[in-house]
């Protein structure tokens, strides 16, 4: 089983993201000691946004020299995404959407004739088969039912972004409302971790 574990919190030691993935990596692992890992700090080693000339890249057309080292990311980025059996993807809600540095990394994913394509039939995702594990963290209460759920651009948008790539097995592993104090704070994480542990195994 090979593991790509995404992380995208701008905060180092605090972050409660970062902290939940780890926890379902490794939980993914001792299920299967024989599982690889392929980690990206997107906060780290961000990608670039997207221009005309990625998408000129991925379609084949010349690199213009200094976008050389950018693309290769991109298709870095790109190789590591198909190659995974097992997705971890750590997504703190900022501003009610996802981090930039996330969504740049996912605008690297979806390009026409290798993660989707139109076709007679309509949509076709290219890359399902897929497990998407999400450790989705907040500072306030989203959930579905609750008065700010229709802020949710997060879980929200990271559903239907791989799903139109084909990817439908999507699991979360949320911790929210752990701005609204030391208890709510702890008792989120720690629900979380529970979660994250079952979920894995």
């Amino acid at each position: 089983m090979k593991i790509l574990h995404v992380d995208s919190s701008i905060l180092s030691e605090g972050s409660i993201s970062r902290q939940l993935t780890a926890e379902i990596v490794a939980t993914l692992k001792q299920a299967a000691p024989g599982a690889t890992v392929t980690h990206i700090d997107l906060a780290a080693a961000p990608l670039t946004h997207l221009t005309a000339a990625h998408l000129g890249a991925a379609q084949g057309a010349p690199v213009p020299s200094a976008l050389e080292a950018d693309v290769a990311a991109s298709k870095g980025a790109l190789a590591d995404f198909l190659a995974s059996d097992v997705i971890v993807i750590g997504a703190p809600m900022y501003n009610f959407s996802v981090p930039s540095q996330l969504k740049a990394w996912m605008d690297r994913l979806a390009v026409a004739g290798v993660t989707f394509r139109y076709s007679e039939k309509g949509l076709e995702g290219l890359a399902g088969g897929k497990k998407l594990i999400v450790a989705s963290t907040r500072g306030g209460v989203f959930s579905a039912g609750t008065p700010m759920a229709a802020l949710d651009h997060q879980e929200s948008y990271l559903t239907a972004f791989f799903g139109f790539l084909g990817i439908t097995d999507v699991s979360f592993v949320r911790a929210e409302g752990v701005a609204m104090g030391p208890e709510a704070k702890a008792n989120a994480v720690d629900a979380a971790i529970r979660q994250a542990h079952a979920l894995a195994a």
